[in-house]
């Protein structure tokens, strides 16, 4: 039996990947990117919110999907505010500015798919870009 495909394929278990700790109950799994693959045209992860927490209104130079996987969260995109469950999933046009927060009493997780592999971030209230994923690319934190 096979137990990995052959390279350049991936098999991701995201119990043996490095977290990403993002701070304030934020962590982010990382599954396809720059990081281990050099043809991937998509950056793919999934990211893990303690109840109450979420990330800065953001936005990135590449388009982004969002899947949730578990919990229940509020996505905030371009001004608009939507409630979400497990099952549902946005997209998110790039330069638009957005942000997911656990609205559950549980963990909430996400699965994200961002149109490019060179990603940045830009705080919407700082104006500040960075990589994504880099030493910059904190800011987790209660909600409230």
């Amino acid at each position: 039996m096979c137990t990995k495909p052959a390279e350049p394929n991936l098999l991701i278990r995201p119990d043996e990947v490095e977290r990403f700790d993002r701070g304030g109950g934020v962590a982010t799994i990382p599954y396809v990117g720059r990081w281990n693959s050099g043809t991937a045209v998509i950056t793919t992860g999934q990211t893990v919110f303690q109840p109450g927490t979420g990330l800065p209104l953001h936005s990135h130079n590449v388009e982004e999907s969002v899947l949730i996987l578990e919990g229940e969260a509020t996505a905030e995109i371009d001004g608009e505010f939507f409630d979400l469950e497990a099952g549902q999933a946005t997209w998110v046009p790039a330069g638009i500015p957005h942000r997911f927060f656990n609205r559950s009493e549980g963990v909430m997780r996400i699965y994200w798919v961002y149109g490019g592999r060179d990603v940045t971030r830009t705080i919407t209230a700082t104006g500040e870009t960075f990589e994504h994923l880099s030493e910059h690319d904190k800011g987790g934190a209660p909600t409230a």
